[in-house]
């Protein structure tokens, strides 16, 4: 018996877990001396040193896995966890997990991308999206997900070309104003007609916005106060409270610059990020076009409400504590999908029931559509 047993579960998030390396050993030969190691982006996870480039587990830990069974969310998380780091590996841990489809992220690229320099930018993507691709390409239950800066279209559409070539099935984008411009400029119609044209979404992920809270904010003059802030990927709670801020402008600006009604094939995921924050963009952004529609003339051009917009298009993964039968009462159970965010840490120990808890008000066909349904949606060619 597998972790998700007799239940159809499709798992909109987990993680690859990179090495300090990962970068380097997929660049092109001429480009690795611009891209750049993760060794700062792995802090506080372990010597980053010890294990770069080890192919996988020792067998004897392979074996100590396995005999895990449908326990193993219960077991070692991180780089320690079967299936970390290795694609092979990783298919026996979806054996066990017992999920037909699962999608991959990267867990340490997503800053060092998006923040570096634009000379090395689009090399440190092709460096990803090819050892995300080696990763995910034994395994057909495995969706991996390119990452593509937008900041220059001729160069994004080329990348997440290649990238689909490739057998990616998702684009990771940055939530911020790419080039300079609104993600609704001409300039980025070409890649939403794409994307929208081959079925890949573009995806909202942590990791698209800086994760912290600006310093200022966490001078409270107390200079001993302990913070749950540590390693990569470890947030506050300060943190928690604004880390959803970007993605919801980056999509409320989509929404009300016509992105969404232009390209109605298009999908879009927001992972990681929670969901509690949805409901309530989602009558902003109706307020926003009914009030504005008579002194921005586009916004009454719009043939559905933004919220009809989002239901259609857009999904959105709520955090294991969130209370998913309240969101979907308050919205529709169209907009939110599961998720293991396995191995990492944050995922706990048990997803599926604590899921299972917090759907347990919702009629059979809601569940199906939060654990199986929508995904579908998000990835049509995931059955």
């Amino acid at each position: 018996m597998s972790y998700a047993g007799d239940r159809l579960i499709y798992d909109a998030d987990s993680h690859l877990m990179e090495f300090a390396d990962f970068l380097t050993l997929h660049a092109d030969p001429g480009m690795r001396d611009v891209v750049p190691s993760l060794k700062e982006s792995l802090s506080g996870q372990f010597d980053p040193h010890e294990k770069s480039g080890r192919p996988g587990h020792p067998p004897e830990t392979v074996a100590r896995l396995l005999e895990l069974g449908d326990r193993i969310t219960r077991g070692p998380k991180w780089h320690d966890a079967l299936g970390a780091f290795n694609g092979a590996e990783r298919g026996l841990a979806l054996d066990l997990l017992g999920f037909p489809k699962q999608v991959v992220f990267s867990s340490f690229c997503a800053r060092v991308l998006f923040e570096a320099p634009a000379a090395s930018r689009y090399a440190i993507a092709r460096a990803h999206n090819r050892g995300m691709a080696a990763f995910c390409g034994g395994d057909r239950r495995l969706i991996g997900v390119a990452m593509v800066p937008l900041d220059e279209p001729d160069l994004a559409l080329n990348e997440i070309r290649t990238a689909a070539s490739e057998g990616l099935g998702a684009v990771w984008i940055a939530a911020d104003a790419p080039g300079g411009r609104s993600p609704g400029h001409p300039a980025h119609d070409r890649i939403w007609a794409f994307l929208a044209e081959r079925g890949l979404p573009f995806i909202l992920h942590v990791g698209s916005a800086p994760l912290r809270i600006d310093d200022p904010w966490m001078n409270d003059g107390i200079p001993d106060r302990r913070t749950a802030r540590g390693g990569a990927e470890v947030i506050g709670s300060k943190d928690l409270t604004v880390i959803h801020q970007a993605a919801q402008r980056f999509i409320s600006v989509m929404v009300l610059d016509g992105v969404l009604e232009r390209f109605p094939a298009l999908r879009g995921g927001v992972i990681e990020i929670g969901a509690g924050w949805v409901p309530d963009m989602m009558r902003r952004l109706d307020h926003a076009a009914e009030i504005w529609a008579k002194s921005e003339p586009h916004l009454a051009l719009m043939k559905r409400r933004p919220s009809e917009q989002i239901r259609a298009q857009l999904r959105f993964t709520p955090y294991p504590f969130e209370d998913v039968g309240a969101l979907v009462r308050e919205s529709a159970p169209e907009l939110y999908l599961f998720s293991s965010d396995y191995p990492h840490a944050e995922g706990g120990r048990d997803p599926i029931g604590r899921f299972e808890q917090s759907t347990a008000g919702l009629d059979d066909a809601a569940r199906a559509l939060f654990f199986h349904g929508n995904f579908r949606t998000l990835y049509p060619d995931a059955a």
